[in-house]
């Protein structure tokens, strides 16, 4: 008797059917597993308390507004063979396999150069060799390889069901409701032209809605200065660990954290040695925390106060700006830390934060997303919307900041 199909209880949309039993077997690896233990939205939480939610959710998530997609598809006459189905879901449900703890917070912490679309792929490679070619139609996709272009569309591209899923998802569990969307509105509007994935015409006002709620869902949770001081007070924590480390000073560290710290592993090493992405596939959340929780005692000063001060949520200052910050407040913060502190300018810069983000909610590349009307032409939804403010969205949006103790008084105007 075939195995039935697996029924999962999502609280965002509700009963979430697992169309292909064998899928469990994928879902049940432990590196696929693992994603149960990375936060959705690395330190968000210290902001929205609801947002405790997983990669796991949404892979599970994607997964089912894939079938749905695909489903809406065949129903229009789009020619999509059980294989390429298999494929296409199998990539969508692995997307985000190779995220590091903290999601996009540590992406660069513990590898230097890896971005995790590529430690993806490599996943996916070892468990494609683990299950005997399961994966081959799968990894096609995500790569683009495949024939079908837009099957990767669905995967991967300005209009997919990764940011399909994690909006409403993220928006869910943090209670941000302007991130809101109507995903299932938007897969009906799905179609095929000349081998893309186009908009129907009629479904330009949904469209419009997900491009705004994405840049809201950005300046709102995503790059939300409290959530930026956070985690980027995580990411010097794990880069002053790892240097007083590697020159010889013990630090304490989970065995599946440890040889990230003691050992300098770039992109060339990882991609060379399979037993580094397997170390790297048993490291997750609670690695860093546990460590974190330890190192509040380091006999390392900034280790130890950098530590103390996240875990008790003392978050650093942020200031924002639309131009870089001068380079004579810099040297402010630094001279004030160290006076404030005891320590070196060295020391002082690990609690002296400065870069600059930005945001693009829409592109109008190659890459866009197409609108198809009744004539059978296509347009970029910029062009074709007769909302002001759309153009607008497609432009970069730039912000430095400067992050620094609260006890440190800011420069005068």
């Amino acid at each position: 008797m075939a195995a039935r199909p697996k029924l999962l209880n999502d609280p965002v949309y509700g009963f979430i059917q697992l169309r292909h039993a064998d899928f469990t077997q994928v879902l049940d690896h432990p590196w696929v597993q693992r994603l149960r233990r990375i936060s959705q939205l690395g330190l968000s939480h210290l902001v929205y308390p609801g947002a405790v939610h997983n990669r796991f959710h949404h892979a599970v998530g994607a997964l089912h507004l894939m079938q749905e997609a695909l489903d809406s598809l065949r129903e229009k006459g789009v020619i999509i063979t059980e294989e390429e189905y298999r494929g296409a879901c199998l990539a969508i449900l692995l997307h985000d396999v190779g995220h590091g703890p903290f999601s996009h917070a540590l992406e660069h912490s513990i590898v230097r150069g890896v971005h995790h679309e590529e430690i993806s792929t490599l996943i996916m490679n070892e468990l494609n060799a683990h299950f005997n070619g399961m994966l081959d139609v799968a990894i096609e996709i995500f790569n683009d390889h495949h024939p079908k272009g837009f099957l990767h569309d669905l995967v991967s591209s300005q209009l997919d069901m990764d940011r399909m899923d994690y909006l409403r998802r993220d928006s869910f569990f943090t209670g941000v409701t302007e991130g809101h969307i109507s995903s299932e509105r938007i897969i009906r509007m799905l179609n095929v032209h000349e081998g893309r994935l186009v908009v129907e015409e009629k479904g330009i006002y949904s469209i419009e809605k997900f491009i705004i709620s994405r840049r809201l869902m950005y300046w709102q949770v995503y790059l939300h200065k409290t959530v930026l001081s956070a985690e980027w007070m995580m990411m010097r924590i794990l880069e002053r660990a790892g240097e007083i480390a590697r020159r010889g000073t013990e630090v304490w560290a989970t065995p599946a954290l440890a040889p990230f710290l003691y050992e300098d592993l770039d992109r060339a090493r990882f991609i060379a040695d399979p037993d580094v992405l397997a170390r790297f596939c048993s490291i997750d959340d609670n690695d860093v925390m546990c460590c974190i929780k330890a190192w509040q005692d380091h006999e390392d000063v900034v280790l130890s106060e950098l530590c103390q001060r996240l875990t008790e949520r003392r978050l650093f200052k942020i200031e924002l700006r639309d131009q870089p910050f001068d380079q004579n407040d810099i040297e402010e913060r630094l001279h004030s830390v160290s006076e404030a502190f005891g320590i070196g300018m060295e020391e002082a810069s690990y609690f002296v934060l400065q870069d600059r983000i930005d945001n693009r909610a829409y592109s109008t590349a190659s890459n866009g997303i197409s609108m198809l009307y009744k004539d059978g032409s296509v347009q970029d939804v910029a062009a074709a919307s007769d909302h002001l403010n759309l153009s607008a969205l497609s432009m970069t949006v730039e912000r430095h900041f400067l992050a620094y103790p609260k006890e440190i008084p800011p420069r005068p105007q």
